[in-house]
């Protein structure tokens, strides 16, 4: 009898597949404006609109199902063999459409806005990400796993990160506060308020902010702003073989603290300006920096 009962399930489980009753669970994932995402199935079939989507992505494991990204979409070394749809301030909404995404990975202050929403008003399934703090980084590449069906994958990742920033924390909590001026640009002369990714790491390090209260995310500013607010310590994302003549203007004047204490710096953009796993790459450089101009002003 028993026998009997276990046989008529399984016959009653093998109909519902075969008549298509038996569906697959929906996929929901809120992106960073509230807006919710549904997937009938772990999406296959990736477009990304910003090099940092592409890092998050192939972090939750996923990287060999984006066939489509925008220029500077260089990391890891598999990334520069991905077909281009445009820059991430000029997509291709033609050829985007022509691929037929299943998502679509957009950047909410990198990406146009009209752009963005044209995409959506298609009928395409745009994931819209904006992460402003480090641990935003991780939550992105769990929800990422989990529309690509990759959860295990990116939940490891994204708690081997948490460990390092957890450990960066531990290290430097507590330390005197260096007030730094961050360089986005030369010219024009552009920064980050406190609510960017970048000041989030700055706070890591013990630095502060001076243009945290600024309004937009980032603006330019005037070198006498620059010069009103006395950082001790001025960094400027870029090589410091290409932009050396950067820091000329700086040096000019003697009586600015970071020139006074010969702290300022690069960093390469691509650590820090992204808003992907390799912050915390970023954030270890920035940190000693940091700190190097703490032991020069407290010496």
């Amino acid at each position: 009898m028993e026998n009997n009962y276990y046989l008529i399930v399984l016959f009653s489980l093998l109909l519902c597949f075969v008549t298509g009753e038996l569906s697959a669970e929906v996929i929901r994932v809120k992106d960073d404006t509230g807006r919710t995402i549904q997937l009938d199935k772990a999406a296959q079939r990736i477009i990304t609109l910003a090099p940092h989507a592409v890092e998050l992505i192939f972090a939750a494991g996923g990287g060999e199902r984006i066939i489509g990204t925008v220029s500077y979409s260089d990391f890891p070394e598999q990334a520069k063999s991905i077909p281009l749809i445009g820059s991430y301030t000029a997509v291709d909404v033609e050829r985007i459409l022509a691929l037929k995404p299943d998502l679509i990975i957009a950047w909410q202050s990198g990406n146009r806005k009209n752009e963005i929403d044209k995409l959506i008003q298609l009928g395409l399934n745009v994931f819209i990400n904006e992460p402003r703090s480090i641990d935003d980084v991780a939550n992105s590449i769990e929800r990422f796993g989990k529309l690509l069906g990759t959860e295990t994958i990116a939940n490891r990742f994204s708690k081997n990160f948490r460990q390092h920033y957890h450990a960066l924390q531990t290290r430097w909590q507590g330390r005197k506060k260096v007030r730094m001026f961050y360089q986005i640009w030369n010219d024009p002369l552009i920064t980050v308020n406190d609510q960017h990714l970048i000041s989030a790491v700055m706070r890591l390090c013990g630095a502060e902010n001076v243009f945290r209260d600024m309004p937009a995310l980032s603006a330019g500013v005037s070198v006498e702003a620059v010069i009103a607010a006395k950082p001790q310590i001025i960094i400027a994302g870029g090589e410091a073989a290409e932009k050396a003549h950067w820091m000329d203007v700086w040096r000019r004047w003697t009586n600015l603290p970071a020139v006074k204490y010969e702290q300022l710096y690069f960093i390469d953009s691509a650590l820090i300006h992204r808003h992907g796993p390799r912050i915390l790459d970023g954030a270890e450089i920035m940190c000693r920096y940091v700190d190097q101009a703490r032991k020069a002003i407290w010496r």
